[in-house]
């Protein structure tokens, strides 16, 4: 656990255009500097970053926030990995609270092993260049038009011939033997026996962590003669097969900014695809594509796109995946390439526009997919078609979204000339029967990997109520610790004038007199995170930075919308026509909370009125009796609203 007072020394070391600098090239517009938003597709410029507020913004996609949420953002990483990343930055040191014995032995031995890992890395990178490597390896990364950017870009490698050439290096760097072997960097030659090198002869690719961490790799034989064409590490404290794509690391950056995610299968075949600029590519490392690897896609995109070898091993692995993406709630497209070839193949002898181009005009839905390749199966046989139109309706009862599924079935019934009733009708079977299997007969999956911290957009449990306190949320992000000047003859406030209150307490005041609270959870967690800020005398800057930095994500998102664009109140305003903001603070900030006491009492009428709905005669009597009695005050509000 961090402690507080490094948290904020990272906070307060860390400098926003610096910060953003590394990841995306700014061009200073006065005080400002401007980019192509990289969250977004975009021709023109329109994210900011404002170091004298220590804010980026984009006015397109509406992200925004300080460094660490830029951070957070960009890498898809959580709070603490993304002061982690800070903290290495600006080389501020980290000392951890206190843990248990059990928590530092289990952090020091992950720790220790990744640091092994990152260290072979390294000794295979460095085996490539020269001697054997470079005759062997290198040559033939270069066969395969790898270039020396692609090579360094994934840290590409050569394990030496020699049995113990790691084990010799490492125990002259100092490594201890038991963390090479756990991370399976060796093994025992023969049960009990002398350690060996895991990896021998072949050439090698490193498999990050989504950190950008080495967890393991894969390593391909050189040799006709070997049957084991690859072989992987084996599953460790850090690294968990399932759970892991090659080339996730370095895709998701793109991953994030076209929404789409292409799935491939072999290690060269997503290098060589990152090398022709096609830089959204991960791999399966030649293995099933499991649930979990699917749920981390989905982290960054929703829409995955399946590019498999035309022969008759692709299309049955598409069809595989196919129904696990499906049933994770994603969009799939399939793109089967021309018998023959493979992604590296196909790239390798074309352009990047041309790879595309090929991609757009060839990528299928499922239901497309499915019906081209089982009706040439079917041959005008009418059981094989309805086999096929039952197989198709199975595959749309794994989409969890009753929309989706509705939409496909509206799809096939038009391509197959078949009712939607009977399609449904398959379908629902097919659901009752999945949920009436037995709990034990259904396959055991691993946990999903934990979800890292990221700004999600709020759920409004009110909507009615939520443009009226997010009005009231504006002016305490801008102006809350002001003071409104009230003349001598205001009706709001009746007190002396030296005892005026700020923006913050009018606000509080009002609303603890009401003895309301904002219905929106959402909304009510930010405005207590401000007024527990407020209460400790900080002044608004310090107060806005704060929850902008604060470890509350969604908090920080909402604060940074409503305290760096251009927000337009539901209360018309004339800002433009007041010279100084106590001059429309006075007038507007009381106009908010007549809305906002407009709004409530208008929520209660439509509550009422659903109420009477099964009432008894003497209820609705009352009922309306007290409808009467609110709009009566709800005209009053709208007349000081001057509304009427």
């Amino acid at each position: 656990m961090i402690p507080r007072e490094t948290v904020q020394q990272i906070l307060d070391t860390a400098r926003i255009e610096e910060v953003v600098s590394d990841f995306v090239a700014l061009k200073r517009r006065g005080a400002s500097f401007v980019a192509c938003c990289p969250f977004h597709n975009e021709k023109t410029p329109s994210f900011y970053v404002t170091p004298s507020k220590g804010i980026f913004k984009c006015f397109g996609c509406g992200k925004s926030g300080t460094a660490v949420g830029f951070v957070m953002e960009h890498e898809h990483a959580s709070y603490v990995e993304a002061l982690r990343y800070l903290a290495r930055k600006y080389h501020i040191e980290i000392q951890e609270e206190e843990e248990s014995a059990e928590e530092i032995a289990r952090r020091q031995k992950s720790e220790s092993l990744l640091l092994v890992s990152e260290w072979a890395q390294k000794f295979y990178a460095e085996q490539l260049r020269s001697g054997e490597g470079r005759s062997v390896g290198y040559a033939y990364f270069r066969s395969r038009a790898l270039t020396d950017e692609s090579i360094a870009k994934f840290g590409l490698g050569w394990a030496p011939s020699s049995r113990t050439a790691l084990l010799d290096a490492a125990r002259q760097a100092g490594y201890k033997e038991e963390y090479l072997l756990e991370a399976g960097l060796l093994r025992h030659k023969e049960e009990n026996g002398p350690l060996v090198d895991k990896f021998v002869e072949r050439v090698t690719f490193p498999i990050h962590s989504l950190s950008g961490r080495v967890i393991a790799f894969s390593c391909r034989t050189l040799r006709a003669d070997n049957p084991a064409k690859y072989v992987n590490s084996p599953e460790t404290e850090i690294y968990k097969k399932s759970r892991v794509l090659y080339g996730l690391y370095q895709a998701k950056p793109e991953i994030s900014r076209r929404d789409e995610c292409i799935l491939v299968e072999g290690n060269i075949d997503m290098v060589m695809m990152h090398q022709k600029g096609i830089t959204n590519v991960v791999a399966t490392c030649g293995t099933a594509l499991t649930v979990e690897q699917i749920r981390l896609v989905r982290k960054f995109t929703e829409n995955m796109t399946i590019m498999y070898d035309g022969d008759s091993a692709g299309i049955k692995a598409a069809i595989r995946g196919l129904d696990l993406v499906l049933a994770e709630g994603m969009n799939v497209r399939i793109v089967l390439l021309p018998e023959g070839d493979d992604p590296d193949s196909f790239c390798r002898v074309r352009e990047r526009e041309e790879v595309e181009a090929y991609i757009r005009e060839h990528a299928t839905d499922f239901i497309s997919f499915k019906t081209d390749l089982l009706l040439s199966e079917a041959a005008g046989d009418p059981l094989r078609k309805a086999n096929l139109i039952n197989d198709i309706a199975d595959t749309i009862a794994r989409i969890p979204d009753a929309i989706k599924r509705s939409v496909y079935v509206e799809n096939v019934a038009m391509r197959f000339d078949i009712g939607r009733d009977i399609l449904f009708e398959r379908i629902t079977k097919t659901l009752r029967s999945e949920a009436d299997r037995p709990r034990n007969a259904l396959p055991q999956e691993a946990p999903p990997p934990p979800v890292p911290d990221a700004p999600l957009q709020p759920v409004f449990e009110n909507v009615t109520l939520a443009g009226a306190e997010s009005d009231l949320l504006y002016f305490l992000l801008t102006h809350g610790c002001d003071m409104l000047a009230f003349p001598s003859d205001s009706e709001f406030f009746a007190g002396d004038r030296e005892d005026n209150p700020s923006v913050a307490d009018f606000i509080r005041n009002a609303l603890e007199g009401d003895g309301s609270r904002f219905a929106n959870s959402c909304y009510s967690r930010l405005y207590d995170a401000y007024m527990e800020l407020y209460d400790q005398g900080l002044a608004q800057d310090v107060i806005l930075r704060t929850l902008l930095d604060g470890e509350d994500r969604q908090s920080a998102m909402l604060a940074a919308q409503l305290s760096t664009e251009k927000y337009r109140l539901s209360v018309k305003v004339f800002e433009d026509a007041m010279t100084t903001p106590a001059s429309w603070l006075v007038i507007f900030v009381p106009r908010a909370i007549l809305y906002y006491a407009e709004r409530r009492v208008y929520d209660t009428i439509g509550r009422l009125n659903r109420s009477l709905e099964g009432a008894s005669a003497d209820e609705q009597l009352e009922i309306l009796q007290k409808i009467v009695k609110l709009q009566a005050a709800q005209r009053k509000i709208n007349k000081k609203l001057g509304r009427e």
